[in-house]
């Protein structure tokens, strides 16, 4: 008799019929959701793991169950000791800012955010009655949870806001990790740069318009920039920058995924204090992710004087007129983005948008062609010259007016995939001279028709 590689009749025990029909059931159900995935994926040009993430991922609505948060941002700053090791004791808030978001809904699937800047120098009186910098607020904390909420507090009532939902405090290294960890940005500094101190350890050497593929650490020491005749509205202005171009590389399809998510959320727990769960924060990631971040909304608090203190010395203060106008418009009017990006864009009025047109790329008659290919678009061109330098790498297109989308809608328009919007602050535009609407400097990465090849002597 051949051996037989199978147990004796006794010792099998064959499955009963209910439990192969639950078994059947149960891998049909799971083949037809992965059949579902893939379908829906192919469908609305999304990854697997995104559609596989609506059905894991709960909504933030049900955390927080509203479609709007506002969130307060700290960055720390901090000084070194004798060992020259960085310390944040009795640290200050260098960045402020109160961020506006909007979850996606059926008729915005993409959602919006908004981001209001407020000056670290500027003037506040505490309710003690105390009066100096805002940024002094977080240095009054037992520890830095109470330092947070201390600084949540004072900004809220700075504002006229009732309160924050949630607050995200930045350690010392917290930006220069996260852009070590997307690899890097490119960045176009507006204005040339040659600074170093060597008891901050700053070393900041950079040539106005010429492109940098910066660090974390680079990228950090141009945000702090201040010493221009701008200062600290400059200085926003650039952290501003730096943070809507890591932002857009992040939601860059090599980074938008599950994977990268976690990752990411990972290198922000290392390096925030928050009260934001872990559950919502990857609910908001995930929410969010779709976002454009061209339609990112940005300002700061204007001021309309400044004055010394005796504790403290010089401090700004503010336009409070232009600061609740703001404030309605980021945190309490209903936002254009409601509707979705690309209907609210085709209601913008291209003739009502007056546009100066400027060369910074060093090359003849390209200002010329743009104006001509934008004015065949329907804008306005009022003036088209040379820009006060001529070595820009990307074109750059500065906003001036307070319509929403202005910037955006001039963006979708330029053949320049590498040109960004910079929002001008709201300063820029009052109390001076009516200017354009949005002016346009030219960088080399524009190539018109008939381009021609010798740069401007």
């Amino acid at each position: 008799m051949p051996y037989k590689h199978f147990a004796p009749e006794s010792q099998r025990r064959p499955f009963p019929p209910y439990a192969r029909i639950v078994g059947l059931v149960a891998l049909s159900v799971v083949a037809a959701f992965l059949v579902s995935v893939i379908v829906t994926s192919i469908v609305q040009h999304r990854s697997p793991a995104d559609v596989l993430a609506s059905f894991m991922i709960e909504a933030p609505q049900e955390h927080f169950h509203k479609d709007r948060i506002v969130v307060a941002l700290f960055g720390i700053d901090y000084n070194y000791d004798s060992k020259d090791q960085p310390f944040s004791i009795g640290a200050r808030t260098d960045t402020i800012k109160a961020i506006s978001i909007i979850f996606p809904t059926k008729d915005d699937p993409h959602g919006s955010v908004s981001m209001l800047s407020v000056p670290r120098d500027m003037d506040y009186v505490f309710p003690s009655g105390h009066e100096d910098r805002i940024n002094a607020a977080y240095s009054y904390g037992k520890d830095p949870f109470d330092s947070s909420h201390r600084a949540e507090t004072a900004v809220a009532d700075f504002l006229g806001l009732p309160k924050f939902d949630r607050f995200i405090t930045f350690r010392i290294h917290a930006a220069q990790d996260l852009i070590n960890a997307i690899g890097g940005i490119d960045v176009v500094p507006d204005t040339s740069m040659n600074y170093d101190d060597h008891w901050g350890h700053l070393s900041i050497h950079f040539t106005k318009g010429l492109m940098y593929h910066m660090n974390g650490e680079q990228a950090v020491g141009y945000s702090r920039f201040r010493h221009d005749p701008c200062g600290d509205p400059c200085r926003i202005k650039r952290q501003d920058q730096v943070m809507r171009i890591a932002l857009r590389k992040v939601s860059d399809d090599k980074f938008n995924d599950l994977l990268h998510i976690n990752q990411l959320i990972a290198v922000f727990r290392r390096n925030v204090i928050t009260d934001v769960s872990d559950r919502e924060a990857f609910s908001i990631a995930n929410a969010m992710r779709g976002i454009d971040m061209r339609t990112v909304k940005s300002d700061q608090v204007p001021y309309v004087s400044d004055k010394d203190l005796r504790c403290c010395g010089n401090v700004i203060v503010a336009d409070d007129a232009a600061k609740k106008a703001l404030v309605k418009k980021f945190f309490f009017d209903a936002p254009v983005s409601a509707l979705p990006a690309r209907l609210a864009l085709k209601q913008i009025q291209k003739s009502s948008i007056h546009l100066d047109i400027r060369n910074g790329s060093g090359v003849r008659g390209v200002a010329h062609q743009l104006a001509d290919a934008l004015r065949k678009e329907g804008f306005a061109v009022d003036s088209v010259g040379d820009a006060k330098s001529r070595d820009h790498e990307a074109t750059e297109v500065h906003v001036f007016s307070t319509t929403p989308l202005v910037g955006e809608a001039v963006l979708q328009a330029l053949p320049m995939k590498t040109a960004v919007v910079v929002p001008e602050p709201y300063t820029a535009a009052v109390g001076t001279e009516k200017k354009a609407d949005v002016t346009i400097i030219i960088g080399r990465d524009y190539n018109g028709p008939q381009r021609e090849a010798s740069a401007v002597k």
